[in-house]
């Protein structure tokens, strides 16, 4: 979105906040932490100042490309993490999806210009944890009511909102083929919500894959 807005404003200055805000503990005041991001530090700094509460806590970066980047692939492997529950596969197996879901973001992420150190900060892993685990979480629910059989067309009649991780599995399996990127789970998510996978399959593909040193 940062360079969609610089062409359309080229003069203005962008900036752009993500991390692990779930909407309905923010409004609720419940403690929260954020990033936020402009390469003009006396603006962040005056953001950080105006925005921030005792109970909204925004630290402030530079690197715009990389807290985007993780604020949206996110939400594609919270569909994952919901399916792992709809399917009742546990905590360790969510674990493991998690932390490999983080090594695919870095992967994908630094390939499309973000630095190795946003992925690990509230924007990637952060944020990452929240969606994934967070009941309040509507693309884990898109996950988890895939696997218990609903359709996505159903599932999306239903929410009254919007789910971004549905769209953004789309872009995120394009970008992967454009930049010759390893993404074994976004292209299980992409199956799964556009090529009607079931969800147990692609689960079963995810774990016969060949074993492997971990390795980012």
């Amino acid at each position: 979105m940062s360079e969609i807005l610089e062409e359309i404003f080229p003069h203005h200055t962008i900036a752009v906040l993500s991390g692990p805000n779930l909407a309905a503990e923010v409004s609720r005041e419940l403690p929260t932490a954020t990033v936020l991001a402009c390469t003009k530090r006396d603006c962040a700094a005056e953001l950080q100042k105006y925005l921030g509460t005792a109970r909204f806590r925004i630290y402030t970066g530079e690197e715009l490309v990389g807290i985007e980047l993780g604020g949206a692939l996110k939400n594609v492997f919270a569909i994952a993490a919901g399916a792992g529950d709809g399917l009742g596969l546990g905590d360790n197996s969510k674990a493991a999806l998690v932390t490999r879901s983080l090594a695919e973001m870095v992967r994908l992420g630094t390939k499309m210009g973000g630095e190795l150190r946003t992925f690990y900060g509230l924007s990637g892993a952060g944020d990452l944890i929240a969606t994934c685990f967070s009941r309040h979480s509507r693309n884990r629910r898109v996950g988890e009511q895939l696997a218990q059989g609903r359709s996505l067309n159903e599932i999306t009649a239903a929410m009254g909102t919007v789910a971004e991780g549905i769209p953004t599995a789309k872009s995120a399996h394009e970008c992967a083929r454009k930049f010759g990127v390893e993404t074994p789970i976004i292209d299980q998510v992409y199956s799964l919500l556009y090529q009607q996978k079931p969800s147990a399959q692609a689960m079963e593909e995810l774990l016969g894959r060949d074993q492997k040193a971990e390795t980012i």
